[in-house]
């Protein structure tokens, strides 16, 4: 009896019938690619084949921080600014207030002489023209700190993208070296997700059939596992198979090499 061997991306299987054989992988595989440019001035490449929680590649942001630091101090400058003007605000007011009414109240009398009248507007215009100034000086150092908190968010985001860091993922490479320069869409590391294990096989048409009645076998041993995924378009080089996908609970080592039955 013939069978027809398929491999594909490292993941085979060997389909007889209803049997199949696949490598136990890790779930999930990423590249990571720079997402800034620098000198890369760590690589932890002592690292790779354990689980990393935390840094393993750190690339020159230096100039960052102390921008962020310069970018930090003038924001507290700025918002001190803010409060002096806002205190003095209030009594610019008033005074603007009491001397239009001044001015209001004495305009319409004819005892009072022309330069008088002029006197109380030009002391009334003089008022209401600092305060709008004091009101628009405010707005705009409003406006700057909006400009300097966003700066700030950008620098945080750059330096953090700077120290690539990983939350219990396998490293399976480590692609940089320190002294190196990356830039933006470079491939740096690739890691693998080992909170679960996968099998990816090819089933045929027949197979689909009636599939949710059917039990899956491992190595001849039969599971409650079912099929995560199965895509139902035919696959372009396994003609006429449709890829499958189990998901499995952690496992101590991969690449083992499983068989598979649906029947």
């Amino acid at each position: 009896m013939n069978r027809v061997f398929f491999i594909i991306l490292g993941v085979f299987s060997i389909v007889f019938a209803d049997e199949h054989y696949a490598k136990l992988e890790p779930y999930e595989s990423i590249i990571i690619k720079s997402e800034v440019n620098g000198n890369v001035i760590e690589a932890k490449s002592n690292l790779e084949g354990k689980v990393v929680n935390g840094v393993y590649i750190r690339v020159d942001d230096k100039l960052d921080k102390l921008d962020l630091k310069h970018t930090q101090d003038s924001l507290e400058l700025i918002k001190k600014m803010i409060s002096v003007n806002q205190n003095i605000l209030p009594p610019l007011k008033r005074s603007f207030e009491k001397k239009r009414q001044l001015y209001l109240k004495v305009s319409p009398l004819s005892s009072s002489s022309i330069s008088q009248k002029e006197s109380l507007y030009a002391a009334f215009v003089a008022a209401k023209s600092q305060y709008s100034a004091t009101l628009e000086k405010i707005l705009n150092l409003k406006n700057q700190k909006v400009t300097l908190e966003q700066k700030i968010d950008l620098l945080k985001d750059r330096i953090s993208k700077k120290n690539i860091r990983a939350k219990n993922r396998y490293l399976y490479a480590l692609n940089v070296k320190k002294g190196e320069f990356v830039n933006v869409g470079m491939p740096i590391a690739t890691l693998k997700d080992l909170s679960r294990a996968k099998l990816t096989i090819y089933l045929s048409s027949d197979e689909l059939k009636n599939l949710k009645s059917k039990k899956i076998y491992l190595d001849g041993k039969v599971t409650n596992l079912k099929f995560n995924k199965i895509w139902r378009v035919a696959d372009s080089k396994n003609i006429s198979s449709y890829k499958a996908e189990i998901v499995l609970k952690p496992i101590a080592n991969f690449s083992k090499l499983i068989k598979v039955e649906v029947k």
